[in-house]
């Protein structure tokens, strides 16, 4: 996720195997059916971690996850003839960001033991906050303006509200705790992509700022898989192949390029401002497809972050 984010004003401007294509002033119907598609997988991979953990550990998914992934990414920049700019001062901060990156999606997929799909879902949709309190802080040019500034404060008032909630005793034994580690991934996602926009990645190809990420979590997976001790599936069903295979190709690989190519194409904030459409269609997928129990606070929660995270995308 994080790479799509902190690549898009980049990748808007087109690889660098490519020359500069041709771009649209608006979006048609064509980009818009993908940009909703693309939405929809995204908001749907925590259900897909949810419906693979009864014989799939968390860790061990993030494994197959990433190392599928970036066998994936790699053999199509190899094909793309797109190089990782080793010498271009980008490996040190590459290095970093797949070790968040790594590390963001191990608390995202343990968290998914503890808490459930929606929450999860509106939780590590808070990542842009991060963002843009971090930017804030170290770029001068990205100050908030006060429409902004009440963008935030009402976003965060409604993530403590959601988190809150967990207490209730409603919820499942020890919910607070994935929604801890929830927004943990988020602040790790908000690091990676600040790290991506303040440094010399902010001018490397799309797909070479993801091919580190995954490349990174693809290495450091098994060692934290093996750390833990989380035995290997004993059982395999097609539910929990289909999952994996959701996660890797359809929605890290395929999606993800998609979103990309829509960008070197269409105006980067209109495409940008579809994101905000995955917490919802991973909320009505928990409730759809996991029976989860979708309260009317969580989805004030969903809604007040969307309208705040709304107004911190308003420029002046």
């Amino acid at each position: 996720m994080s790479q799509i984010e902190a690549a898009a004003s980049d990748a808007a401007q087109g690889s660098a195997a490519d020359p500069k294509p041709l771009r649209r002033a608006h979006l048609d119907a064509w980009a818009v059916l993908l940009l909703l598609g693309c939405c929809a997988l995204w908001g749907m991979t925590q259900v897909a971690i949810k419906l693979a953990l009864p014989e799939v550990g968390p860790l061990a998914q993030n494994m197959i996850r990433n190392i599928v992934a970036a066998a994936l990414i790699l053999a199509w920049m190899r094909w793309r003839g797109i190089g990782f700019g080793v010498r271009d001062g980008m490996l040190g901060p590459g290095l970093l960001v797949g070790a968040l990156f790594a590390l963001e999606f191990a608390f995202l997929f343990s968290a998914l033991t503890m808490t459930t799909a929606a929450r999860g879902t509106v939780f590590i949709n808070s990542s842009p906050l991060i963002v843009a309190v971090l930017l804030a802080i170290l770029v001068p040019a990205e100050r908030l303006k006060p429409l902004q500034i009440g963008g935030l404060v009402l976003a965060f008032a409604a993530l403590a509200y959601a988190f809150s909630d967990a207490f209730s005793g409603a919820g499942l034994p020890g919910q607070w705790r994935g929604d801890v580690l929830m927004l943990s991934a988020a602040v790790l996602w908000g690091l990676t992509t600040v790290i991506i926009r303040v440094s010399r990645l902010r001018h490397a190809p799309a797909e070479t700022t993801l091919a580190y990420q995954l490349c990174a979590a693809a290495v450091l997976g098994p060692i934290m898989w093996a750390a833990s001790g989380e035995p290997w599936p004993s059982q395999w069903s097609w539910v929990s192949v289909g999952s994996l295979a959701y996660q890797a190709v359809i929605v890290t690989f395929i999606s993800y390029l998609v979103w990309f190519w829509l960008l070197t194409r269409y105006p980067a904030t209109r495409v940008q401002s579809f994101a905000l459409f995955s917490p919802v269609f991973g909320v009505i997928g928990a409730g759809v497809i996991l029976g989860e129990p979708i309260g009317w606070k969580l989805m004030v929660a969903l809604a007040a972050i969307l309208a705040g995270i709304t107004l911190l995308n308003r420029r002046s």
